[in-house]
């Protein structure tokens, strides 16, 4: 089940709301556990006992930790709880992958299994983790109700495709939350958008970049190349922006306040920078739990930003084309942070506009060309693909040219999507409501109700739905 659908949209979360508001106390709690494990089940029956498992390693090993009276045996506790959770993560996401990659080094034949990859198990295996770390960094007491657990690692808003949240962000909102009207209004407001985001936008730009990926394999024009990198530039940013974006309206509309996991990060002058603004919630974990304790900024900070990035690009998927684009943002990180050093004892200025042009540029080309590793399937494909983009490799049969490509469909929306990833429509909207009159709400009313109908049009009509994320 996706939140783009129709079913999602007018049959599961009708009901889910109208039964939460009708109960009263912790049976609220009890009503989101059962709907976020229908929500979950709805697509993956047999893995309902895979997630239920996760909670039960979890909070048995959070209680274990919190009532130990030896700092050995929660320690102890910790690494099996741990070993557990990556274990489960292991077998369903890298197993193959491992098997394969061990049998080409020694030259034998690989035995990989039939293994469906349950959708979001990277998401609830870190939130997880992440709950029986803190308790035993003492950040939050273990939580004696199962249920409660339950509900934080399997609330559906966030469940499959995140944001990741930690679960002291949270507890209290767990044990006790109220909504206001206020919140409620303001909670539909960004799932509109979220949804406008996912339907208009994304779903139009992956219908141009699937159809020029599809021709990958013998070739495109180099215009052509470029635009599909582009399209799918634009998608993957609105597909999971405006999943993250859903998701925090979603649970406003539950009493519940996730923090954000966007920030505009195609304005960015640097790798640094597109790193504190894309995917906030999962830079955040890896910061909190594996960059600061291998020494931070304090030992060895080159070694982490690389051990840091090679396991963001092995959460991303169980492949070399994953890992190799990790890498290449560890490592430019790595030579951003030196530059910044070889700066500041040069103290050359930093602000002028030739830099920050410089700086836009370089970004926005590095982070493209890293989604072209993102988006094939092989490192041969992604090889393939760059040398048609750089004119390198001239195809026997390219194919159609740009313009089969380009009707006034996709190239309105292209041109929106690359407006709307610039803080501009932010100043524009700040400045048209400083001003008073009763107009502006009758205006933004209007605007939400018309990318609603229109976000359902393009559900309905469209073939292109899931989400890009759902996949780790």
């Amino acid at each position: 089940m996706v939140f783009s659908s129709v079913f999602f949209l007018f049959i599961f979360l009708p009901i889910t709301l109208i039964v939460y508001y009708v109960l009263r106390g912790e049976a609220k709690n009890y009503w989101l556990l059962m709907m976020s494990m229908v929500f979950f089940s709805w697509s993956q029956p047999q893995y309902a006992v895979l997630i239920i498992i996760s909670i039960l390693i979890n909070y048995v090993g959070g209680l274990f930790i919190g009532r130990s009276s030896s700092h050995l045996l929660s320690r102890t506790t910790l690494m099996l709880v741990l070993l557990l959770n990556l274990g489960i993560l292991f077998y369903y996401k890298y197993y193959n992958f491992a098997v394969h990659t061990i049998s080409i080094l020694l030259q034998r034949q690989s035995a990989v299994k039939t293994i469906i990859l349950p959708i979001g198990i990277s998401f609830f295996t870190f939130q997880g983790m992440s709950y029986v770390i803190d308790v035993y960094r003492k950040r939050v007491l273990p939580q004696n109700n199962i249920a409660k657990v339950g509900l934080y690692i399997v609330l559906f808003p966030q469940l499959i495709a995140g944001p990741i949240i930690r679960y002291q962000d949270i507890a209290i909102e767990i044990d006790r939350r109220s909504v206001s009207l206020s919140d409620f209004c303001v909670g539909i407001e960004r799932f509109i958008l979220g949804l406008s985001k996912k339907a208009i936008i994304a779903n139009s730009m992956a219908v141009t970049a699937d159809a020029i990926w599809s021709n990958a394999e013998f070739g495109n024009l180099t215009a052509v190349a470029w635009l599909g990198s582009v399209a799918y530039t634009l998608q993957i940013y609105y597909d999971f922006s405006g999943y993250s974006d859903m998701a925090i309206g979603l649970g406003r509309m539950f009493g519940f306040h996730f923090n954000e996991n966007f920030n505009l990060p195609y304005i960015c002058q640097s790798i640094t920078e597109f790193w504190r603004r894309w995917h906030i919630s999962l830079s955040s974990w890896f910061k909190d739990y594996v960059y600061i304790p291998l020494g931070g900024n304090r030992r060895h900070v080159y070694r982490n930003l690389i051990i840091v990035f090679f396991l963001t690009g092995l959460w991303h998927g169980a492949s070399w084309n994953f890992i190799l684009w990790g890498m290449i943002n560890g490592v430019l990180i790595v030579l951003e942070r030196v530059w910044r050093t070889i700066r500041n004892k040069m103290q050359t200025d930093e602000k002028t506009i030739a830099v920050r042009a410089w700086g836009h540029i370089y970004t926005l080309f590095v982070v493209n060309i890293g989604w072209v590793l993102f988006r094939a399937p092989t490192l041969q494909t992604a090889r393939q693909y760059l040398n048609c983009m750089f004119g390198s490799f001239v195809p026997l049969t390219p194919g159609f040219d740009l313009w089969w490509y380009l009707d006034r469909w996709t190239v309105t929306i292209m041109m929106l999507g690359i407006i709307f990833v610039s803080d501009i429509p932010g100043r524009v909207i700040r400045l048209i409501f400083q001003r008073d009159g009763t107009w502006k709400l009758c205006l933004k009313y209007f605007t939400l109700l018309f990318l609603f109908v229109l976000s359902i049009f393009r559900i309905v009509a469209g073939t292109y739905n899931p989400f890009i994320y759902f996949q780790f």
